[in-house]
């Protein structure tokens, strides 16, 4: 069996340890650590992360990786659990998606020991959580005022991780090129196959997305053979592919009315929103690409020119995703629930 070593402490099979990784101290002479939880089954199999608050501001994934490390399947796993809640650390604090030196983390990797603060801490997330693993889950929001429907973004082309995108069963995966300084970069040139999970607004809970967060998580587990299959006969909701979207941005500046919601259907020149002046003077229409699928929008109504408003994703079957859409969000509808679950939802 290959050790397991997360932070300079090795994790040997049967064990399930909290550790805290020393990161860079604060100029009060505070000294801080990124939370890790490392389970580790008894018998072997996949290494898998998930990571959140890679932007300080995300926090719909520390609830998910809350609940999935108290799910009672966990107790039945086979291989390696690595959940990293809080990644940066800086920025979770202080509410902010960057780094105290303005850098953006997930532009920041593989790091370097000699770089700026978001390089080091970069390169010290890498080498002593990441490079243990095979597999990994990165879990993201949009950026502030804006909020995404939950979906998963990966590289299609890579087999293994198309199966890690499938098997966490989300209505929508939308087929993205790797950005450079990015995680998924990083980790993909270690050969870890890695998807992202992109769902709700920062500094925002979102009961649906952390249910859908929580459900795809398990059922990537489930998909490696780290976790028993469910019992359940029902069929896994059907995923459909985008492989192109676009934002629609502000054709003036104003306040816009926001007419599509996040998950609807839209087709090509519909009208999503509208823009206007304080008077109504001056009016224009956000209008759609294409075909295609809201999965992002602002949720702030005043906006300069310029500035995205609609994420469109572009899908072959729009009217099917658009009923499996519906679908799944009254499965995941808080307002509809029988009573059985296990944790309250959030408001």
């Amino acid at each position: 069996m290959d050790k397991i070593i997360v932070g300079g402490e090795e994790i040997k099979p049967g064990q399930r340890r909290t550790l805290e990784i020393a990161v860079p101290s604060l100029y009060t002479h505070t000294q801080l650590e990124m939370p890790v939880q490392v389970i580790r089954g008894k018998k072997p199999g996949p290494c898998l992360f998930i990571s959140a608050a890679i932007h300080g501001d995300e926090i719909n994934g520390v609830e998910i990786i809350r609940r999935v490390l108290n799910q009672k399947a966990i107790n039945r796993l086979r291989g390696t659990l690595i959940a990293v809640p809080v990644v940066n650390i800086f920025g979770f604090i202080n509410q902010s998606r960057y780094l105290p030196d303005r850098r953006d983390l997930n532009r920041s990797f593989p790091g370097s020991e000699s770089g700026s603060l978001a390089s080091r801490l970069a390169q010290l997330f890498l080498n002593d959580v990441i490079a243990n693993c095979t597999h990994g889950i990165d879990l993201h929001t949009a950026a502030v005022h804006r909020e995404n429907f939950p979906h998963v973004r990966a590289v299609m082309d890579d087999e293994e991780t198309k199966r890690l995108a499938h098997a966490f069963a989300s209505p929508l995966i939308l087929g993205s090129e790797i950005i450079d300084g990015s995680l998924r970069k990083a980790a993909e040139a270690l050969g870890i196959s890695i998807i992202v999970y992109e769902a709700g607004e920062a500094l925002r809970f979102n009961e649906v997305a952390i249910r859908a967060g929580v459900r795809g998580v398990m059922s990537v587990m489930r998909e490696l053979d780290m976790l028993p299959p469910l019992k359940s006969s029902r069929k896994p909701p059907k995923t459909f592919l985008a492989l192109a979207s676009s934002w629609v941005r502000a054709p003036q500046s104003g306040i816009v009315r926001l007419i599509k919601p996040l998950g609807s259907r839209v087709k090509e020149n519909e009208v999503l929103g509208v823009l206007a002046d304080p008077f109504g003077e001056a009016q224009q229409e956000a209008l759609a690409p294409f075909d295609g699928i809201v999965i992002g929008k602002t949720n702030l109504p005043l906006v300069n020119e310029g500035e995205a408003l609609f994420h469109v994703a572009k899908v072959d079957q729009p009217a099917s995703a658009e009923l499996h859409i519906e679908r799944f969000q009254n499965r995941l509808d808080p307002s509809l629930d029988d009573g059985n679950n296990s944790e309250p939802a959030l408001n």
